[in-house]
């Protein structure tokens, strides 16, 4: 019995069965507004969008896309979007819950 056990356990380590990743689910692109998780679409009264979003990352909020809709997503990364700080952006991930494994970030017209 020992000898099938073994012989079934090379078998499944040989081929790789079971060992696969599952497939990553597509990459979409999502559109919005880069903001934080603090002040969300609403910033300070009298503060730029950019900065204070800034400020609020500064003093430990992080970065989010507020899509259209006011709908928000968390962003795996939280680099780059510092250099779009409350401007309007494409990001490009993939989608778990609400947050998205940014893969690229761009400026939107």
């Amino acid at each position: 019995m020992k000898r099938i056990s073994w012989a079934v356990m090379a078998l499944v380590l040989a081929t790789g069965i079971g060992l696969a990743a599952p497939p990553m689910p597509p990459a979409s692109t999502f559109t919005g507004s880069i903001g934080d998780s603090m002040c969300g679409a609403k910033h300070m009264p009298g503060e730029s969008a950019k900065d204070c979003t800034l400020g609020c990352v500064k003093d430990g909020s992080k970065y989010i896309l507020i899509d259209p809709s006011g709908k928000i997503y968390q962003l795996s990364d939280q680099k780059t979007p510092e250099k779009f700080a409350g401007a309007n952006v494409k990001v490009t991930g993939t989608l778990k819950g609400d947050t998205i494994t940014v893969t690229s970030i761009v400026a939107a017209p």
